[in-house]
């Protein structure tokens, strides 16, 4: 089963898109640090179809990330078409995404997400509209089901190929569970079975030894990281030294690992035009990159508090200067 897009990899690892978290800086450093593609935030159709400003920004993307797709998601095929026609003939990713796994309240409302999981015959709709309007290739990600009544992820992929899906994603879970619970990674097996076309497995990957078993357990074609990449972009790499192979190569150190971020941050003041604002958004991350750390709990108060990305660095060096010895080993030991 051979992917339509040009991959570096026999096992390709996908950044999965996520709101607020997979924007072009992160995505450009997880290209970095060994993804093999990446993915957009999810982006509404009638954003991009009425050239909403905060929308375009949001699909910019430079050289650095390709292969990129953009994920879209909508509930009317016509806006959910004209959004994949503007995409592909302005912006030119390498494909475009359809979301049907989201399980967040104000998108399922509008039946966007996995809100489309309860009528498999709009999820048919939006897909082939997408793919009329489209000379790229058509992938989606989906859940399991929209709640226990209706989980069947087999029957909804199955739909999805039907449709002209070139590439699955399946994160095991239904949209009633949000992200509580354990993934079923026996469904990627069963779908993976079932299709014709390449089928990625996503969800509860926390470490490289994740995506292993995932790998093994599944026969998946390709891995989708999402929440273990937050404050640990090297994953990547770490899975790819065991898909090799080799040992895996050791978490940073704390000081390679505020190295990592500082980068990360000054991605994002490059990347937006409101620097206190990015200041505030980029604390998630700063709370992510401080996470299992010896004192965490105090160094992420402070860095909750920043305004400015000048704040960040002297936080850094002030834990720095007062670490333990041990402190490293302790961080070795809380990712392992």
């Amino acid at each position: 089963m051979a992917f339509p897009f040009p991959l570096h990899a026999d096992v390709p690892l996908y950044l999965a898109p996520m709101a607020g978290v997979s924007e072009s800086p992160f995505r450009r450093l997880c290209r970095q640090h060994g993804a093999d593609v990446v993915v957009t935030e999810f982006l509404s159709a009638e954003g991009i179809r009425r050239e909403n400003e905060a929308t375009l920004h949001k699909l910019a993307f430079g050289p650095d990330e390709r292969p990129i797709g953009v994920q879209i998601f909508g509930a009317d095929p016509v806006a959910m078409g004209e959004a994949a026609r503007f995409v592909s003939d302005v912006f030119q990713p390498e494909f475009i995404d359809i979301n049907f796994g989201c399980p967040v309240k104000k998108v399922v409302r509008r039946n966007g997400g996995s809100g489309c999981l309860r009528d498999l015959d709009l999820v048919q709709q939006v897909i082939r509209a997408v793919v009329a309007a489209t000379h790229l290739p058509v992938t989606c990600k989906i859940r399991s089901g929209w709640n226990e009544e209706m989980r069947d992820p087999v029957q909804i992929a199955l739909r999805c190929q039907d449709a002209g899906v070139k590439v699955l994603t399946l994160h095991p879970r239904t949209r009633t569970q949000m992200y509580s619970g354990h993934a079923r990674w026996e469904e990627i097996a069963a779908v993976a079975e079932a299709l014709d076309i390449p089928v990625l497995g996503n969800g509860d990957i926390k470490t490289a030894e994740d995506a292993i078993r995932m790998l093994e357990q599944t026969r998946c074609e390709g891995i989708m990281i999402a929440r273990g990449s937050y404050g640990q972009p090297w994953i990547f790499d770490q899975v790819k030294d065991l898909l090799a192979g080799r040992p895996k190569r050791p978490a940073p150190t704390i000081g390679d690992r505020f190295a990592v971020a500082l980068a990360h941050a000054r991605m994002v003041m490059e990347y937006e035009t409101d620097p206190r604002g990015a200041a505030i958004e980029f604390r998630k991350h700063l709370g992510w990159y401080a996470k299992g750390l010896h004192g965490g709990a105090e160094l992420r108060k402070r860095l909750y508090a920043v305004t400015s990305f000048g704040e960040v660095e002297g936080i850094f060096a002030d834990y720095l200067a007062n670490r333990g010895e041990d402190d490293d080993r302790s961080v070795e030991a809380t990712a392992a």
